[in-house]
């Protein structure tokens, strides 16, 4: 018998009870390789729609389909063993009503393994949330600023600043919140918001560029290690700059294979 410890997924539940307590530790992934960096670290991975600008050089999350969702959700699964997987459902597949949300979110849990979805949205979106938690799908819910609502909000401003919008956002948090979502990510509000909506929701929340007053934090990894360059949130503290040692990487390797120089090149062996 094996007397190594079994690793155990960290489960929606246990994010749940972490309201006030250790901060959340989440960042987004979406190949394998990655997840299997990021897995020993954090609680929770998010395989965010965010792939569309990160991955596929989209200008907006807006074109993501589920195929693509289902496609990297599988194989962030495959690769962790600890953290909590949850993927976002794209746009266009959960909003019609909450019978399309379910077949959306019930064909991303059985394709991919994960734990959780998560949806954009406030209070319209509370019926869907009662809807899938009633049926065994935990729903981590996302109020502020909705990059899939992009379009209509006219841009990436922070939000809540003034008094009705903050009032509304508010109240978008408390209707996901009581209609059983597990946790809520609180995307670029004004701090004495983001801090109004921690004390006041039950579950916990998860901020990004919404302050130290949420009960966790979350961040796009390739903003984390500087691997995507082409925007650079004020928010976000760059821990590496890894896009840098890639170009090094390639300069250095076109420069030798141009010298005819190559390295390993000579353990390269024929048939026959």
């Amino acid at each position: 018998m094996s007397t190594t410890a079994e690793t155990r997924p960290v489960t929606p539940p246990a994010i749940q009870a972490r309201k006030g307590g250790e901060p959340i530790v989440c960042l987004t992934s979406y190949t394998a390789q990655m997840a299997a960096l990021v897995d020993p670290h954090v609680d929770l991975i998010l395989v965010g729609d965010s792939l569309a600008m990160t991955i596929y050089g989209m200008p907006s999350t807006v074109g993501v389909t589920l195929e693509m969702m289902i496609a990297h959700g599988r194989a962030v699964a495959r690769a962790a063993r600890r953290a909590c997987i949850v993927v976002d459902l794209p746009f266009g597949s959960y909003e019609a009503s909450p019978a399309q949300a379910f077949q959306a979110a019930a064909r991303v849990m059985a394709e991919t393994g994960c734990a959780a979805v998560k949806l954009e949205g406030g209070a319209p979106m509370a019926e869907t949330i009662h809807f899938l938690t009633r049926r065994g799908v935990p729903v981590m819910a996302h109020v502020g600023l909705t990059p899939q609502s992009v379009n209509a909000l006219g841009g990436y401003a922070v939000r809540g600043r003034a008094e009705a919008e903050a009032a509304a956002i508010m109240a978008d948090a408390e209707a996901v919140a009581d209609a059983g979502a597990f946790s809520v990510v609180v995307e670029k509000v004004a701090e004495p918001l983001a801090r109004a909506i921690s004390g006041r929701i039950a579950p916990p929340t998860i901020g990004i560029g919404a302050s130290v007053g949420c009960d966790g934090q979350i961040l796009v990894v390739d903003d984390l290690i500087g691997l995507f360059t082409a925007f650079r949130p004020k928010f976000v503290r760059r821990y590496a700059e890894v896009a840098g040692t890639i170009e090094d990487a390639v300069r250095g390797y076109a420069t030798d294979v141009r010298a005819r120089r190559f390295p390993g090149a000579e353990h390269v062996f024929s048939g026959g």
